[in-house]
């Protein structure tokens, strides 16, 4: 075969999500799952001290449970990272999935892709979907729908520089995602239930998640890992003691408060949605809610890449976390109480 295009592709997007979300968000609407319903279910915290990966789609997994199956807990999918040895066998992996009518999610470097504001200036590491290829002209179709979205064809050449590159942090503007090798991994999604089967969208299925969300933050997880809205506090106090004390942060804050982003701002989405579906406006103001955590997570975000020139202090930080608990407290309070009248 020398060419192939998998039809099926969503350029599924979220203003405060990235690559991650948008392309497993691809990878589920292929397979026939609502990507909404499942990748916006779950909220909550969850950080393991020195578990920090350079990677924009970084999301904090524990030990045996995928990229996918942290995502989205609730619902029957996970994903399998695939590691080939080299450029030419991963594209060899990459090409059959495609020709056997599959989307792929790459890993790759900014620097080397031509339609990212970053190419050829600065080295971040990236997902994207590839759709198909066509072997004669040497092309392949790329779907990115981070912006500026880009959907179309580069060269066969380009997509393996990004997919073999080595990552490296050359100046001080290739922050927060270099220095990790994107080595040629690629991602496949599996679902252990047939979409027919997934939990229906309907009252039982969304108080259940409320309830266990609303439980998670407030109890946590014993264990190693920070979680819930204990462990969140523990991490942006941790943050401040040691911006205090001159210490690096810039990266750790970045990273887990973006993760942390993520999955707020998508979980706020997703109750705008089951306030559409069961007619509750209880469950929009709610929504409203979690948008304001998000809102939190988004300004601590930035305040992180304020560390490094000293503009922010802990202070500064401390006031925006005491906001941050506070807000999540009363939001906790009012998913507590929608939950229990659904």
């Amino acid at each position: 075969m020398k060419a192939a295009l998998v039809s099926d592709a969503l350029g599924w997007r979220h203003d405060l999500a990235g690559c991650l979300h948008g392309c497993m968000a691809t990878l589920l609407h292929h397979r026939g799952v609502a990507p909404l319903e499942t990748l916006g279910a779950a909220w909550g915290f969850w950080h393991l001290p020195g578990d920090i990966r350079r990677e924009e789609y970084y999301y904090p997994c524990d030990s045996g449970v995928s990229l996918l199956g942290a995502l989205a807990p609730y619902h029957p999918v996970r994903s399998t990272w695939h590691h080939p040895a080299d450029a030419a066998e991963g594209w060899a992996q990459v090409r059959a999935e495609v020709a056997a009518g599959r989307l792929v999610a790459v890993a790759v470097d900014n620097f080397e892709l031509p339609f990212r504001p970053a190419y050829q200036d600065v080295h971040s590491n990236h997902m994207v979907i590839v759709q198909g290829f066509d072997e004669e002209r040497g092309t392949v179709r790329v779907l990115d729908a981070v912006p500026p979205r880009f959907h179309g064809d580069i060269t066969l050449e380009q997509l393996t520089a990004a997919r073999d590159s080595g990552n490296p942090a050359v100046h001080d503007r290739d922050m927060f995602f270099t220095d990790v090798r994107i080595g040629n991994r690629w991602l496949s999604v599996e679902l252990d239930a047939a979409p027919e089967d997934f939990p229906a969208f309907d009252r039982a299925h969304i108080r259940s998640v409320i309830e266990r969300n609303v439980e998670g933050f407030r109890k946590g997880t014993p264990g190693p890992r920070l979680t819930g809205a204990e462990g969140l506090t523990a991490f942006l106090a941790r943050a401040g003691e040691r911006l205090a004390a001159g210490e690096a942060v810039r990266d750790e804050l970045f990273v887990v408060t973006g993760a942390a982003l993520a999955c707020t701002a998508v979980h706020a989405d997703w109750l705008a949605l089951a306030a559409r579906t069961l007619a509750e406006p209880g469950l929009a103001d709610a929504a409203r809610g979690v948008e304001r955590i998000a809102h939190h997570f988004s300004a601590i975000r930035i305040m992180s890449a304020l560390t490094s020139s000293g503009e922010l202090g802990p202070d500064r930080l401390a006031r925006r976390s005491h906001a941050l608990r506070s807000d999540l407290e009363q939001v906790l309070d009012v998913l507590a109480y929608e939950g229990a009248a659904l």
